[in-house]
């Protein structure tokens, strides 16, 4: 009976490495080689602490990655660049993140943006994605929108959701239309 339960033990750590992509899932789509461009976009996307108050952006110059945006955190800034160092072909990685201040002051103005945007119909589908597509910054009262939307409807209409807020002192719309 032992012996049978070995076997069978075996037989599904064998099969499971042989039914298994390389990797744990990050084999590469057929028609679609992997690019630094595409695994530094992954893997800031998959940071745990990277969420709707955060925004990260990058370009790469040859090896040479450049990160810059948005971490309410200090943890995510050191993360995304620890993430991004361990990439095969990235030399050199030149973090730029600019970590907001801690303040409780902004923290309300995150809810009530938050609110203001997520709370409305309108942005539902946006809402459901795991990373949503509009980032709210503040940054010592100020209010940044950045992120992509499916309309410059949705652009304005989130711009004046956030208008209102008590205790804002500027609000940049920063979105992006994109169709499709």
């Amino acid at each position: 009976m032992r012996k049978t339960m070995i076997q069978f033990t075996m037989l599904l750590l064998v099969g499971s490495m042989v039914l298994m992509p390389p990797a744990f899932g990050r084999s590469i789509p057929k028609g679609k080689p992997r690019t630094i461009e595409t695994e530094v976009r992954h893997e800031l996307i998959m940071l745990p602490y990277y969420g709707v108050f955060d925004y990260l952006q990058y370009k790469v110059d040859g090896s040479k990655v450049t990160l810059f945006g948005s971490a309410r955190q200090p943890r995510l800034k050191s993360d995304a660049g620890a993430v991004v160092k361990d990439i095969e072909g990235v030399e050199s990685v030149d973090n730029q993140i600019k970590v907001l201040p801690l303040s409780p002051f902004d923290d309300r103005i995150r809810v009530a943006a938050y609110r203001a945007i997520y709370g409305n119909q309108n942005f539902w589908n946006y809402a459901i994605m795991a990373v949503p597509s509009i980032h709210i910054i503040v940054d010592n009262g100020k209010i940044t929108l950045e992120g992509v939307v499916g309309s410059e409807l949705d652009k304005n209409l989130a711009f004046h959701q956030v208008s209102g807020i008590p205790g804002t002192f500027a609000v940049t719309n920063n979105l992006k239309v994109v169709k499709g």
